[in-house]
Order: C-alpha cells, then structure tokens, then sequence
C-alpha cells in the first residue's frame, strides 16, 4: 500500500532564518542535520520531545505549502525541519523553495527524509524502520486497465517505449531511479539500531496473520527492528498482490537486481530530483542523504482477506511507525551532531555511484540499461 503524505524533512543544518535574517549552514551550528516529513503526523513526531526544540524559530519560506509554510528550527538553526505536503508533485516543490531560498545556505546539510510507508511482508514488517539505497519511481510507465491488457501480461504496467511488460524502459525521463550514498546508510542503520522501538499487542496480533504464509515469514517478526531495503514511489496509492509483484519486478529490472523493493510511499523521487538539481547548482551535497521509512501498513493482504479489507480495514501499525519515525530518528540526528567534527563535517565519502540514472552528478551509474 502506497503510504500518504510521507515527506518529512529534517535537514541538519538548514533553517534558522529569524524573521527575514540569513542562516548560514556552512557553519558548525548550521550544518546538521534536516528532516524532512511528508503530512502533519509524521511532521508531530518530532514536536515536543526532550532532546531538542524543533519549533524555537519559525520561519515562512515563499513556495512551501499553503498547507505546511513553514521550516521549523532549534533556537541555534543547527537542526530544522520542514513538512513537503503530500505526493511528488509537493514534495519537489517544496524542496525546490527551500534548496533555492536566499534564506537557507545547505551546501553542508545532512538531509534525513522521513516518513511512514507501507511494508512488503516478504521483506519487512509493520512497525520496522528502513533505510533505502535506492528509490525507485514505479508508476512512471504506459498503463492498461487490467480489464483490457493483452491476455498474456501479468500486468497492465509497460515500461515507457517498451511493448510488454518485463522489457527495459526505451524512454528515460531521468528522475526513474536514485541510488544514494550506501556508506552514510550503513552509519544510520547502525546508529538506529541503539533505538528502542514502539509496537502494540494489535501490531502483533495482525503480523502473526501474515506469518501464516511461508513467503511472510519477515512479516511474523516478533518485534520491530531495522531493515537495509529500498522503496517505491508512486502518487497511486496502490495496494494488492498483483500491483505489488508488478513494482517489485519493475524495482529489480531498473536496478538490474540490485533494488530490494519493500516500501511504499508518495514523495521521494520528487524530493530526490529536487535534491539532486540542488546539487548540480553547488547548494546541496547529494552524497548527505539519508532515506528513512517506517512502516505503517502492508502493501497487499494476507491469506484469506481481501485486497480492499487490506486498504480499508484497521492500521495496527500507523501509531508504532509514526513513533518510531523519532525514536529511530533521534538517535541519526544525534549521532550526527555528536560526532561532527570527527566524521561528519568533512562528509561520509561514498564508495559507489550516487545520482540519478542519467549520471547527472557525474560517474556510471551501476544500474539503467548501459550498465551490466
């Protein structure tokens, strides 16, 4: 199931702007880290908590949301957040004002996007935290009603400038795939792994429904935990066995199997391609991005209930996973402040590719039709 509304941004670093006066984020205070969230719950999640005052300064930045018109900051602008609004059509908007605005310098900001999602039981379960290397835009292909697609496509997705589905994609747009920095992942797991997560008897209850099929057995964990997996984004918000088989073998193909397609959610291509442009203008660092998803729902039903009781029905796993959203969180924010100047203020060097499937940073990518 294709998660609303997940685009919460925390940036460490970015918005500190008083009224109209200029925040530097080259600085040690300014260069931190920034969240950045999807919709208002995942956006709460990181209000009144003990570590640090998120909305000490308040500043209204020309082209956010009418919804979310604010990034909100501690008091010394080392660590800010902004809420993109839901889907990628907000998500790259409002990243745009911000990467853009003369109030903001983000040439040194670490970017954690963080927000529900929903789960692949094959993967993952409700309540677990994820952390992508790749994203994944599956929905941008040539769409049949699977009511009138050809009798032998098990989909009435095609890959663009392809005939059937299975085919690689024989028009790019550019904004397909993004691989991120898998070195600054791994930190972030290891420092989200020091959580201790939230789950509910009625979390449990329902992944023990899923464990009734050998393919979920990840779905059966008895409690939430961290997974490296990576996610799918589309404005449908999609559910349903069919559908998720489709995205999980579109996700492989772009990724020439590298991709491990577990979340679902609605923003983060737009946010990437927003990012990565930024980059290209030299007033965002790609390589400073962390790619945070917990999960809240499962993507398809388990044995016996259908896929609209799925969709429809009770969510069990959207309290723990907007919990988690900061109890995994805090613990990447504060690594990073923590360790600044020993690891972080020089930048987490990555060791593959990083970028878009057009090479668009410079170098290869290791996936996209003239890679093997």
């Amino acid at each position: 199931m294709n998660e609303p509304g997940s685009s919460v941004g925390l940036f460490m670093s970015e918005r500190e702007a008083r009224q109209s006066q200029y925040l530097n984020l080259t600085t040690h205070a300014a260069a931190l880290p920034v969240t950045t969230d999807s919709f208002g719950p995942e956006g709460d999640a990181w209000h009144n908590i003990s570590e640090f005052d998120l909305l000490a300064c308040n500043i209204s930045v020309p082209g956010f949301s009418p919804l979310y018109p604010d990034v909100h900051c501690t008091s010394d602008g080392s660590i800010c957040q902004l809420i993109t609004g839901e889907a990628e059509i907000n998500a790259a908007t409002t990243v745009t004002a911000l990467v853009f605005s003369d109030l903001f310098n983000l040439a040194t900001t670490y970017f954690l996007i963080a927000g529900i999602a929903g789960i692949n039981p094959k993967v993952a379960s409700i309540g677990d935290v994820t952390f992508a290397k790749y994203a994944v835009q599956v929905a941008l292909q040539y769409e049949f009603d699977s009511r009138e697609k050809p009798e032998n496509f098990p989909t009435g997705y095609v890959p663009l400038g392809a005939t059937a589905p299975g085919q690689f994609p024989g028009n790019i747009y550019g904004t397909e795939v993004f691989q991120l920095n898998s070195q600054l992942r791994d930190i972030a797991v290891g420092l989200a792994k020091n959580a201790t997560l939230l789950d509910s008897p009625a979390a449990q209850e329902l992944r023990s429904m899923y464990g009734q099929n050998a393919a979920f057995a990840a779905a059966s964990s008895s409690a939430p935990s961290v997974v490296e997996c990576d996610t799918a984004t589309a404005d449908a918000y999609f559910t349903g066995e069919l559908l998720d088989d489709a995205f999980d073998n579109f996700t492989s193909l772009l990724t020439n199997g590298a991709g491990v397609y577990c979340t679902s959610q609605q923003e983060d291509n737009g946010t990437l391609e927003a990012l990565l442009r930024a980059a290209q203008a030299k007033k965002a660092d790609f390589s400073r991005i962390i790619l945070m998803r917990t999960a809240s729902d499962f993507d398809r039903p388990y044995q016996g209930q259908s896929a609209a009781d799925n969709l429809f029905g009770d969510t069990p796993g959207f309290e723990p996973a907007l919990s988690n959203i900061y109890l995994a969180g805090v613990k990447v924010v504060e690594g990073i402040v923590n360790s600044w100047q020993q690891t972080f203020e020089q930048g987490v060097q990555p060791t593959t590719y990083i970028g878009d499937i057009l090479g668009s940073l410079g170098g290869t990518p290791d996936f996209g039709s003239g890679s093997t």
